[in-house]
């Protein structure tokens, strides 16, 4: 009996249709990959797989506990860890924190979130854990990943063929150490370390006096533990006006220029004096971007040539991967890497994560269904746009007002990036490509929400950012403060109590509503520096 050919083209139809998708990493970014893969519809009709590789034991990625072992540990994770977003602001918008939780949660309630969320949307099946991924190779010919994975508990590596592959393995692991002279002899003589290290404050033994580089939010946090512990601590800052608080047990100073013999404990800052008494030098400099499982055919690791033209092969500097069309995929040789063929998410920085990374996930999934939705010219322009804006604002000609996210939006922003030229250690020694590096992907001002929105404009979701998010991040640093002081009031467990239980919209609101709340409390407790 003969096959009617409808159903022979149908079946070629459905077969080509079907896709394997491969993720690595199951933190906070492979979690929201698989979640979003199983709510395509793709995935439901049967015709899209996710696997998703985690080297270690458990989910959750940097916001899982390891100690501070290993050429770098695990995670960068300290004991006082808190998150400096409120969660509502910071949670996915597919699943809210529980109700009661503590604004401003410690590590482990982001962790038993992660957890809950892993389990509630059915996402173990699709993980492998103990599973690290060794390499990804893409064949031209056949256009598929070749996956090497080693299983913990297996005899033999193991390999795998995926159609896609997306990249979440986090960039918060693999220290960056500033180039500033003199600084290997303190390294070699365990008088400084990177904050990859760090856990509390035993850390320092009998140190005293602990030189603080780096003014991120682990260099605010290690100041703060070191202060709380009776320490004094010299904080370098690029940039910085000199100054002592705290009854001169904090000292505010500039970049730190040299470093001179580590047992005299002296080094010379920018503005050409000296600090003297430092025991012990801890370097909160940062993180590089690293792919340690793609080849140099995929990925060459260097600093990219000038642009224009736009290179004709991936490059990661460690600062940034580029050129990325919105910040995701590959705009290189399509022979050689199809910007359909591998995703990279999380990359930008200075961002409310989870949220972004949901829509990251969407207009991912929108191009593997449909890769002539990315349109290479206008993407092309989109960059190079972004690329002389940053060049012209590093080199001072213009006020940063209006630079692209390349997503075919320009951002005008009256906070817009001040930072936009790195505030490291090294920042005045830059290069105009190594500042635009620098700066690539992180974004300021409101740039992450009209970037979040363009994104989901495009995949054709209709998710858009809601104005109280836009207003409770502008005010994170007043909340943040007001918080803390409930904590210590010991009135921060009342003011939540009940708070979200709701749930839905309604749940959200109560948080907002708590947070306008402490808002207000804050202007009355502090009437002359209103956040208005």
């Amino acid at each position: 009996m003969e096959i009617p050919s409808t159903l022979v083209e149908e079946f070629q139809r459905l077969n080509e249709s079907r896709r394997s998708i491969c993720v690595i990493g199951a933190g906070p970014a492979g979690l929201a990959a698989v979640k979003i893969i199983k709510d395509s519809q793709q995935y439901k009709d049967g015709l899209w797989t996710v696997t998703a590789f985690e080297a270690r034991d458990e989910v959750g990625g940097i916001w899982l506990p390891a100690p501070p072992i290993g050429d770098p540990p695990l995670t960068p994770l300290y004991d006082s860890l808190t998150t400096n977003l409120p969660h509502p602001v910071m949670a996915y918008t597919s699943f809210s924190f529980p109700p009661s939780t503590p604004l401003f949660p410690p590590a482990s309630t982001v962790l038993e979130y992660m957890k809950a969320y892993t389990t509630l949307f059915e996402l173990t099946p699709h993980i492998r854990l103990n599973t690290p991924v060794l390499s990804a190779t893409r064949d031209n010919i056949s256009g598929k990943w070749t996956v090497i994975v080693r299983p913990a508990q297996a005899n033999s590596d193991e390999t795998i063929t995926f159609d896609h592959l997306i990249v979440a393995n986090g960039h918060y692991r693999i220290p960056r150490f500033p180039t500033t002279p003199g600084l290997t002899a303190w390294l070699d003589t365990k008088k400084a370390f990177h904050a990859v290290y760090y856990r509390n404050p035993g850390d320092f033994g009998d140190a005293r006096t602990v030189l603080v580089v780096g003014a991120g939010p682990s260099g605010q946090d290690l100041c703060t533990d070191l202060l709380a512990s009776g320490r004094t601590v010299v904080h370098s800052v690029t940039g910085a006006v000199r100054e002592d608080m705290r009854e001169g047990r904090l000292k505010v100073r500039g970049r730190v220029a040299k470093y001179l013999d580590p047992q005299a404990g002296k080094v010379i800052l920018e503005d050409g004096s000296e600090e003297s008494g430092i025991d012990c030098t801890v370097l909160a400099t940062g993180y590089k971007i690293d792919f340690p499982f793609l080849t140099s055919e995929t990925v060459r690791q260097a600093l990219p040539p000038p642009v224009p033209p736009l290179p004709r092969a991936l490059y990661n500097s460690t600062y940034h991967a580029f050129p990325l069309a919105r910040h995701i995929f590959p705009l290189v040789d399509a022979d050689e890497l199809p910007a359909s063929s591998i995703a990279f998410i999380g990359l930008p920085v200075r961002v409310a994560p989870l949220p972004l990374l949901e829509a990251q996930m969407r207009a991912v999934l929108h191009v593997f269904a449909q890769p002539d939705a990315l349109d290479p010219t206008q993407e092309a322009i989109d960059i190079i746009s972004r690329y002389e804006a940053l060049r012209a604002q590093i080199a001072g000609r213009r006020p940063p007002s209006s630079i692209s996210t390349g997503t075919g939006t320009s951002i005008t922003s009256p906070d817009a990036p001040s930072q936009a030229v790195s505030t490291s250690s090294e920042a005045e020694d830059d290069s105009p490509e190594l500042a635009i590096a620098r700066a690539w992907h992180r974004f300021d001002g409101h740039e992450q929400f009209e970037y979040r929105d363009a994104l989901h404009a495009f995949a054709g979701h209709p998710t858009r950012v809601p104005a109280w998010e836009i207003e409770m991040y502008d005010a994170k640093g007043v909340l943040r403060e007001e918080w803390r002081d409930l904590e210590r009031s010991g009135l921060a467990e009342e003011w939540v109590r009940g708070v979200g239980q709701a749930g839905g919209e309604e749940g959200t609101q109560q948080w907002v509503e708590l947070m306008r709340r402490l808002l207000k409390r804050a202007e009355e407790r502090h009437p002359e520096r209103s956040r208005l």
